[in-house]
């Protein structure tokens, strides 16, 4: 590059020279180059910076990298939202309730997220209430389903004898149906 700007500025000023009326012996050309020109170009060299080996931090990197670009993926919009909520919606005032309407249980809380939390994902009253009811009449049956169980068992011992009510009896249907075909093959054949 040096070289170039050199020749451009050599060919500027031989072209221009003739016209001025300037001597030769003055120009500055690629034999004799200005002064001003040569003391520009300086190179430091051997500054000793030599690189030092040391284990790779890419994995670090990369994982920063991945961390903050997943939090600022989920903290932006967060943040976006959160904002909006409340400078635009604010919090819920208290009213009064019209006649024949029933407030849900969300509808309580005071903040908008907090009343979208507990609509999406938080059960009522209600529905505790009812899934409780519906765990003490599951344990129930269970406890009636095993004192049948007994008292089946307390009869089955008083017969003695008796198969149990898990014994499955085998047919013997199969084993007959055989036996039978059997006595066919052996008229058939002759074999005794």
């Amino acid at each position: 590059m040096a070289v170039l700007s050199i020749l451009l500025r050599s060919a500027a000023k031989t072209a221009i020279l003739p016209k001025c009326g300037a001597s030769v012996a003055n120009c500055t050309t690629l034999l004799r180059p200005n002064a001003s020109i040569t003391s520009n170009v300086l190179r430091y060299m051997s500054g000793h910076h030599n690189m030092a080996i040391k284990p790779s931090r890419w994995s670090w990197n990369r994982f920063k990298d991945l961390v903050h670009f997943y939090f600022f993926l989920g903290a932006i919009p967060a943040t976006a939202v959160i904002l909006y909520v409340n400078l635009f919606i604010g919090p819920a005032r208290l009213a009064e309730i019209p006649e024949g309407y029933t407030p849900e249980a969300h509808e309580y809380h005071a903040h908008p997220i907090t009343r979208w939390m507990a609509r999406k994902f938080a059960a009522s009253y209600q529905q505790e209430y009812e899934m409780m009811l519906h765990h003490i009449y599951e344990e129930d049956y269970k406890k009636k389903l095993r004192l049948a169980e007994k008292r089946i068992r307390q009869k089955m011992m008083e017969k003695d004898g008796a198969e149990t009510f898990y014994y499955q009896p085998v047919t013997a249907r199969y084993q007959r149906f055989a036996k039978d075909s059997m006595k066919k093959t052996e008229e058939l054949t002759g074999v005794n």
